[in-house]
This record gives structure tokens, sequence and C-alpha cells, in this order.
């Protein structure tokens, strides 16, 4: 887990245009320079800052929620001291062990913060590729915003091949769940007493 912590993990995709969100694909004319855009994604690449800051939060919050809602993947408006709580938790509990629901039981995915992206990456593929195991999920949160507006963006990009949007919306959820709410106590165990972590603890909790 201290490897993937350094480890810089590529987005997936990006989204494309619109009044307020528009793609950065127009501005990529090489491969490289691609991989360069998506690496370093800032809400610049996605929202059109200047233009929305005479806006109230609410008229924010819906310019962003009626956007993605058009495309498959993830997306929320976060409220400002809502962010804050699991911004500070995860600062020292970085790491947690995710349980998504499958047909014959759950999939457990290991989901790592690093600055303000939360990668998910399945167990069984950290534990077949050790440190060169890809993301499936990744959550950006932008806090451009939160000091003026009292908001926070969030947007996921999704590795469909993989995982179904509702998956990741499933995932997504239990950030607030973990993270904001007294099951914090299983994050701890998990982060600085692990022999004592229970995952079928998880499982009652989604439950």
């Amino acid at each position: 887990m201290e490897k993937r912590k350094e480890q810089q993990v590529q987005a997936v995709g990006f989204p494309a245009q619109s009044e307020y969100v528009w793609s950065v694909e127009g501005k990529v004319k090489s491969s490289s320079d691609k991989e360069a855009v998506l690496k370093n994604k800032t809400l610049n690449s996605l929202l059109n800052v200047e233009l929305v800051m005479d806006k109230t939060a609410e008229d924010i919050a819906q310019i962003w929620t009626e956007f993605f809602a058009r495309r498959d993947t993830v997306y929320a408006v976060i409220p400002g001291e809502a962010f804050d709580l699991v911004w500070s938790r995860s600062r020292c509990c970085p790491s947690f062990l995710y349980a998504l629901p499958r047909q014959d039981g759950y999939e457990f995915f290991v989901g790592q913060w690093t600055g303000t992206e939360l990668h998910f990456t399945a167990l069984t593929n950290i534990q077949t590729a050790g440190d060169s195991a890809q993301s499936q999920l990744i959550l950006h949160h932008y806090r451009e915003l939160q000091a003026s507006k009292g908001i926070v963006l969030m947007m996921g990009e999704c590795d469909s091949t993989f995982l179904k949007v509702e998956d990741a919306r499933c995932l997504a959820n239990q950030v607030q769940l973990f993270y904001a709410s007294d099951k914090f106590k299983l994050v701890r165990t998990f982060n600085h007493n692990p022999s004592h972590f229970k995952y079928m603890e998880v499982i009652s909790a989604l439950e």
C-alpha cells in the first residue's frame, strides 16, 4: 500500500463539450499531449471557472448536474463542510477496503486517496498485478470553488470494461458511509490496526 501511494495512475477518460463544461480533446494534438492533459486534469479543463464565478452555488450545481446527468459517469456536488470532514479523515486514513455487491457475493476494492483523487482498484487485481495494478475508478474532487461558493465538485472516471456505472456509484456512495459517519472506526482500524480489521464488518455496514 505504501508503494501504491507513490504510484501515479492516469485518468481513463474525459467529458465532451457543453456551454460551461468543455472537452480538452480539441486542445490535444498528439498522444503524448493527451496523456499529459489526462494525467493533470484540472477543474479548468472541465469547467469554465471564470464564466461561473458570478453565479450562485445553486446555479453551478445545476450546471454540473445537468452536464453529467446526460453521461454514464459518477458525479456530485458536495457541501464544503461535508468534504472537509472526509478530507481531514483521509489524511490520516488514506486507504480502505470497499465491498461491491455481486450476484454471488461481494467483490472487494481497495480505495486509495492520492491528493484529492480517490482511486479504486479491485483487490484481485492488486493480488495478481501488485504495484502495476491499474485503477478501475477514479474520483476527482475539485476544491477551487469551496472557499467562494461553499461547494466541492466531484466527477468520476470509470473503466467501463470492468465496472458498470451503477457499480461505480455504489463505491462512490460508500465514501460518505465510511468516512463521514461513525463507521469511520472501521477505516481507522484498517489503517492503524489491520490485524483487528474484519472484512465482514464492512459487509454488515452495507447490509
